[in-house]
């Protein structure tokens, strides 16, 4: 029997994405890959591979989340506690620091963060400590020793010790141009991250990556893990794998922890662009029309339409026309950046193919300002 401490780690499942309970529109909601992934990230604690589950944060996509949405994701954790595997979960930015609906994970084995608090469990003999905090709004990098503090959380408490947060570690990376986090009110400083801790497992960053040394090639005082989202829910995210963790810590403090990396399936997510210039709204709708035959059926598809737009170029544009010939398996958003037409916001929620001024004189269903057709995968916070 292994010695070490196997601890299943994921995050930022965002459950409740595109997942209405009265759907206005009937097409193709990307919310039940969510729950499927959700579901596969979990079946290693259920098959007995590990022996603590640690949630980094964003159970779901929004604190108002209706309690069925609330069920299916708090019954599978309160089922892996009832299975013998204590469970654990970081209240994240999306659920404003508040795990909604949480008496429907009920379980002695089920603990959250409700606050500053350190739990202690025992793995075959062994004392593991998980010290964690939710989500600080109000500045975590001049917070975090103050934070610390009050979890209660002592090196000699327990053989091992593990930092459970919801955060921006500095030298994190997002985005295709590999943004990387530095300063900024919301961003730890990895000198600050304490010593005694065998890794800090963390949510909020939606690519999966190490974080090892700090800005200044300094190693820290313990790995920063981040497993990145279940599944990909931006743009920003295109042809990053998507997956959980498995994390193995030495019961007795010998060596430094060590992990894996475990793939989940996600649905291909593309962006093309297209120019209308030129094109008459028959050349639009055959380029359209190209697009959409030229990729998976099953795709998470973003076109990008420029140029000047007239009323017919926003009839083909229309979520009745692309209906009729768009694949049911499909995701479709198309956003029109055209002179003299209303853009969408900078981070639009599920949308569909034209702005809110376009949608309304074409009759297109429109919820808070937005017309559905499919989902414009938003930027991840």
């Amino acid at each position: 029997m292994t010695a070490d401490v196997r601890i299943l780690f994921l995050a930022d499942s965002h459950l409740g994405f595109d997942l209405p309970v009265r759907p206005r529109v009937k097409r193709r909601r990307r919310g039940h890959d969510f729950l499927a992934n959700f579901a596969a990230a979990l079946e290693p604690a259920r098959a007995g591979e590990v022996d603590v589950v640690v949630h980094g944060g964003d159970v779901f996509d929004e604190p108002g989340v209706p309690a069925s949405v609330a069920y299916q994701a708090l019954e599978p954790l309160r089922r892996v506690a009832e299975a013998g595997v204590p469970v654990f979960i970081v209240p994240g930015n999306h659920e404003r620091s508040i795990i909604p609906h949480v008496h429907l994970a009920s379980h002695p084995r089920v603990h959250v963060f409700d606050r500053p608090r350190t739990f202690v469990t025992e793995v075959r003999g062994r004392k593991v400590a998980l010290a964690g905090f939710p989500y600080e709004r109000r500045g975590v990098r001049t917070l975090l020793p103050e934070l610390l503090a009050r979890t209660e959380w002592r090196p000699d408490a327990a053989d091992v010790s593990v930092l459970c947060i919801h955060h921006c570690v500095e030298g994190a990376t997002v985005g295709p141009a590999d943004y990387t986090f530095r300063n900024g009110a919301d961003v730890i400083r990895g000198r600050d991250i304490p010593g005694g801790f065998a890794a800090v497992l963390s949510g909020h960053i939606h690519r999966h990556q190490v974080l090892t040394t700090d800005l200044a090639n300094r190693p820290l005082a313990a790995p920063v893990l981040y497993p990145g989202s279940i599944e990909r829910t931006a743009l920003a995210e295109i042809g990053e794998p998507k997956g959980f963790m498995v994390v193995h810590v030495p019961a007795a403090g010998d060596g430094g922890a060590t992990w894996e990396f475990r793939r989940l399936p996600a649905r291909p997510m593309i962006l093309k662009d297209l120019t209308i210039d030129g094109l008459d709204p028959d050349g639009l709708d055959r380029a359209v029309r190209r697009i959409v035959a030229g990729v998976p059926a099953d795709a998470v598809l973003a076109i990008r339409v420029t140029g000047d737009l007239t009323d017919g170029h926003l009839r083909i544009l229309s979520a009745a026309h692309l209906r009729t010939f768009v694949p049911e398996a499909m995701n479709l958003a198309v956003r029109v950046e055209s002179t003299g037409r209303e853009r969408w916001s900078p981070r639009p929620r599920p949308v569909s193919a034209v702005g809110s001024q376009e949608a309304l004189k074409l009759g297109i269903p429109e919820v808070a300002g937005e017309a559905r057709l499919g989902v414009q995968p938003r930027l991840a916070e």
